[in-house]
């Protein structure tokens, strides 16, 4: 069964403080961990910037939403963007579990 994270995050002072070349290298390092990810089950749906003309908007000023193939691709995603040193640079929320229909999620829901 599918399993999904949704992430919302701001750059902390730490990241305000590199200059654009250690940005990048961040990065880079970040985007070479990709394929791996990949190759586990791991795929990136969607990442922008919060839209903050929303009702009910989230502080944060970015988000990501990916999908896995499971519980542990799931995992091999939260543990590499952790092993990575993005939390030293970015205030990040994490949801995350397996995904359901709409009636599923109602019946959650009316359970909860």
């Amino acid at each position: 069964m599918p399993h999904y994270l949704a992430e919302l995050y701001s750059p902390k002072q730490t990241w305000l403080n590199l200059t654009a070349a250690e940005r990048q290298q961040f990065l880079e390092e970040v985007g070479a961990a990709m394929p791996a990810l990949a190759a586990l089950g791991v795929d990136a749906i969607s990442l922008g910037q919060v839209d903050q003309t929303r009702l009910h908007t989230s502080e944060h000023q970015f988000y990501a939403i990916w999908r896995c193939t499971d519980d542990q691709a799931l995992e091999a995603l939260i543990g590499g963007i952790a092993q990575s040193g993005w939390h030293d640079y970015f205030d990040t929320i994490n949801a995350g579990g397996e995904g359901c229909d709409f009636g599923q999620h109602l019946t959650q829901l009316i359970n909860a």
